[in-house]
């Protein structure tokens, strides 16, 4: 099959999640013996047009614009022109096309009716669930956006069962449409980000005094995160643990992060607690391997990659019932799953595995075997791949 792909993100360009999806998958749909050309957004000292992985990329420039919607106007109509004359150059032609969110829709919806190719959508999250509804013009515009690509895509693919159950409701998308292919983590990337040339006890003295364990968060700084009831938790877990537990926050969100080391200060707990900022992939794997636990309270989630880098690295992982964490994380079993928005939940889930090292060391074994069995790429690229073959077939015979 020859597939083309449009994503507004691809690395080295790393805003979100999509990103590593699709450097992830590709491969190894690659691998099944398909070809993929992936239209996407120019970088900096990048190639316009190679391969990587076995995937031809493509990089279109596109003109700043005055605001953000305009710069995603000006990147539709970037794309469209690149694969547009992707298309017309080539002799074999194309049997999909493959949108990934909904920066991309205009342009894929474009390139589908104009070359009358079949085309499909992943939904990696929802305007609506992020915002817990729609509230503002610009929510609206994003909203209707989705809404526009879910209707034209033959097929649309969501990460958990959740968020299948949320593209219906908010966006109209039947669950007939649908398929579930979760997201998943490629163990390559892990290994390589890991270093073992580093002082393990210097490492910790960093964040954390040698009797103390280390709690941590990662990921984007911003109110669905729930990271503000981490902090109303950690009061009752310094309490329990007389006082012998650090926790470090990392990731980017500059302005809400103000307001979390406020709220910290307020609470009494901002000697205990390290806002990091960004963190690069190598340095993070270090402070893993001190970890005693990792926390994701989540107020929205339509999967939770980040509970999956963290079964990777051995780390014993906390998160909320929302989204689609509770089907990533088995409570119990491959780790803790407390109430969300809940601060006495989550902190009884966090003691639980920090006084407890057998049962965490149980969790952990259990979560590396359930990546390896449920969440690697090249499963996920056999699942993708059968969706692809629906799609092209009914597409071929609504044509006949």
């Amino acid at each position: 099959m020859q597939i083309l792909v449009l994503a507004w993100e691809f690395p080295p360009r790393i805003i979100g999640g999509i990103s590593r999806h699709v450097a992830e998958l590709y491969p190894e749909v690659v691998k099944l013996g398909h070809h993929i050309h992936l239209v996407t957004v120019e970088v900096t000292g990048e190639k316009g047009h190679e391969v990587v992985d076995g995937i031809e990329v493509y990089r279109v420039p596109v003109r700043d614009g005055g605001d953000f919607f305009e710069w995603v106007a000006n990147m539709n109509s970037s794309m469209l022109d690149r694969a547009s004359q992707l298309i017309n150059d080539r002799t074999q032609p194309f049997d999909a096309i493959h949108a990934h969110d909904w920066l991309v829709g205009d342009a894929a919806i474009a390139l589908s009716q104009n070359f009358r190719l079949p085309l499909l959508a992943t939904i990696h999250a929802t305007e609506y669930g992020r915002c817990n509804g729609i509230h503002s013009d610009s929510q609206n515009y994003v909203h209707h956006k989705e809404i526009s690509l879910a209707k034209s895509a033959a097929r649309v693919i969501v990460c958990t069962k959740y968020m299948q159950g949320e593209v219906e409701r908010a966006l109209g998308c039947s669950t007939d449409k649908t398929d579930i292919v979760n997201n998943g983590l490629s163990l390559e990337r892990m290994q390589r980000s890991h270093s073992d040339d580093f002082d393990p006890e210097a490492l910790h003295l960093k964040y954390a005094q040698p009797d103390e364990a280390i709690v941590y968060y990662v990921g984007r700084i911003t109110y669905e995160k729930g990271i503000y009831i981490l902090l109303n938790a950690v009061p009752k877990i310094l309490a329990a643990m007389s006082d012998k537990v650090k926790f470090v926050i990392i990731g980017t969100g500059d302005a809400y992060s103000i307001l979390l080391q406020r709220q910290a200060w307020d609470l009494g707990i901002h000697h205990k607690v390290t806002f990091t900022g960004f963190m690069s992939d190598r340095d993070l794997s270090m402070l893993q391997t001190i970890a005693s636990c990792a926390v994701f309270p989540s107020l929205y989630e339509p999967f939770g990659i980040v509970a999956l880098e963290s079964f990777a690295a051995g780390v014993p992982v906390v998160v909320s019932d929302t989204g689609g964490l509770p089907e990533v994380v088995e409570n119990g079993v491959t780790g803790i799953v407390t109430h969300v928005n809940d601060s006495d939940s989550l902190a009884a889930g966090i003691l639980e595995v920090l006084q407890n090292p057998d049962r965490a060391e149980k969790l952990v074994k259990n979560a590396q075997k359930e990546l390896r069995d449920r969440f690697s790429w090249q499963k996920l690229a056999i699942e993708t791949e059968a969706v692809y073959t629906r799609v092209i077939s009914e597409s071929k015979l609504a044509k006949e």
